[in-house]
Order: structure tokens, then C-alpha cells, then sequence
């Protein structure tokens, strides 16, 4: 209660706008790079900026389209320091993929490999947490770093 989700790109959809306090649509990566930053900037302590970056699975992975995947991935990395900007002591932003979906195996279905999971803040100190039990691990930080209850499942990994 209090607090606002901010829903970027496809995010609202994929909730069928449950949950989702203000939907920013954008259609590619960049657009979606734009209203992340826009997000960040107008929420507050307890939000949450929750954005789908469909480029990568949508044009790249389920294409195959290897040399493209790469693209994708240096200009999204060559935008980052402009979120670490926006970054408030307390802020916690994590980056992963909800599954895999490797440009180099054959066919067009997402594939089962392990996702990495980065997880990062001002006042956040780097460390290797290791292989994560369940996807579940990413909604109990969450839980814990917004200082919610617990969740039924899951290991925080702050």
C-alpha cells in the first residue's frame, strides 16, 4: 500500500495490468531504456521500476541471430552508466532474463541454461552469490530489500 510499480514496456501486459500503478509502453529496447530511466526518476523509496527489455528474446534469440544478440547487449551495457546515475542510496536494481534463450541452439523455443542474475545499488557491495535455487531467490530480495513480508519461496540473496 503507498507504493507505486512502474510498468515498462510489455510488463503490464504480462500481468494483465494487475499490480502495475503507472504502464510507460515503449516498443524496443531503447524506448524501453528511455522510460526505465523516466520511471526511475519519478519513483520514490518503495516503488518499483519493473521492465521487460523484449529486444533480446523477441528480434534476437528466438531469430537465432547471434551477431545481432551481441549488438544488442553492448549498446544496452553502453547504457548503464546512465542508470547508475539515477541512483539513489537504498536503490536496487536487478538484471536477469526470466528464462534462457541462446542465439546459438537450433530451433526457435527458449532454451534451459542458466540465467545470470545481477544484482546492484549504491550502497549495495559486489560479491559472487553464487548459483541461485530458484527464480523464486529474485522475488524474496525483492521482498526483503522493499521490507515486505516473507515469501512462501525463495532465498534472499542480500
Amino acid at each position: 500500500a503507498g507504493r507505486t510499480v512502474y510498468g515498462v514496456g510489455k510488463i503490464s501486459d504480462i500481468f494483465a495490468g494487475r499490480g502495475i500503478g503507472e504502464k510507460l509502453k515503449a516498443s524496443d529496447n531503447e524506448a524501453q531504456f528511455e522510460a526505465t530511466l523516466k520511471a526511475a526518476a519519478l519513483a520514490v523509496d518503495g516503488d518499483l521500476v519493473f521492465t521487460n527489455f523484449i529486444d533480446f528474446d523477441q528480434i534476437y534469440g528466438h531469430r537465432r541471430d547471434v551477431a545481432g544478440y551481441a549488438a544488442c547487449l553492448e549498446a544496452f551495457d553502453a547504457r548503464l552508466p546512465e542508470l547508475f546515475a539515477t541512483l539513489r542510496p537504498g536503490d536496487l536494481v536487478i538484471l536477469t532474463a526470466d528464462h534462457g534463450n541462446d542465439p546459438t541452439w537450433t530451433g526457435t523455443d527458449h532454451t534451459r541454461e542458466n540465467v545470470p542474475v545481477l544484482a546492484f545499488g549504491p550502497n549495495i557491495e559486489g560479491r559472487a552469490a553464487g548459483h541461485l535455487r530458484s527464480f523464486a531467490d529474485v522475488g524474496q530480495t525483492l521482498a526483503a530489500h522493499l521490507a515486505l513480508p516473507p515469501l512462501s519461496a525463495g532465498m534472499s540473496l542480500m
